[in-house]
């Protein structure tokens, strides 16, 4: 049985500044395997976020080959790309990306509604992984109304409600102070190792990157592997 969740050959990816183009990504090449975690760490602008939009089929390559599970996203259309992330895939970002005028319930229900789960199940569903990451007391307050770490959580639990294959996360304790960041990463293994999912994990963090299994760096557009600390 192949336990690749994602596998990319060759990624190139270059954006255009006028008459000239401007290369991000000069041939990635990655395999990660069900359950695995690992930690991407750069300069600032050297393309990891790009690398991880690519990752989960937000962007698309110059150049390159990317398979979810088997699947070769450029071979599908948009439609089928959206069912495949939000099948497979979960997105936490630095900055929560709540809806400011839904619940913490409705926010962590979405993407169950998205897929037309029945609404009482989604709910259901949404509610207890938010009792998981310890926001039962929240479950009707809007974003406007939860602390920074709160709001994390709910996009920790968000991410997570779907159960997918893979969680790609974008600096997703940048904005957090140390304690608060530890914690909800702390939350974000817990959970991750519980459904079994591979993380991808782009971070400035030395301390959390080096609790992954696997740390690459991007460096010129290629990325690299550094040892585990």
């Amino acid at each position: 049985m192949n336990d690749t969740v994602i596998s990319c050959r060759n990624l190139v990816k270059q954006f255009s500044q006028g008459d000239l183009a401007v290369p991000v990504l000069k041939g990635v090449n990655l395999d990660l395997i069900k359950g695995e975690m690992l930690a991407i760490v750069g300069a600032s602008g050297s393309g990891k976020s790009t690398l991880l939009h690519i990752l989960g089929g937000l962007d698309a390559p110059t150049s390159g080959n990317i398979q979810i599970l088997g699947q070769d996203i450029a071979q599908i259309n948009e439609e089928e790309r959206c069912r495949l992330r939000n099948g497979s895939l979960g997105f936490i970002y630095q900055f929560h990306h709540l809806l400011p005028e839904f619940s913490a319930l409705e926010n962590v229900a979405m993407p169950l509604l998205i897929r037309r789960l029945p609404n009482q199940e989604a709910y259901d569903r949404a509610e207890d992984i938010l009792k998981q990451v310890g926001l039962s007391h929240r479950l009707t307050h809007t974003p406007g109304e939860l602390s920074g770490g709160e709001r994390q959580r709910a996009a920790v639990a968000r991410a997570l409600v779907t159960q997918p294959a893979c969680i790609l996360a974008d600096e997703p304790t940048g904005n957090l102070d140390r304690q608060t960041a530890e914690s909800v990463f702390d939350l974000m293994l817990e959970l991750n190792h519980r459904i079994n999912a591979s993380l991808v994990i782009v971070t400035h963090d030395s301390r959390l990157a080096n609790r992954a299994q696997q740390i690459k760096q991007l460096i010129d557009g290629v990325l690299c592997d550094i040892p585990n600390a």
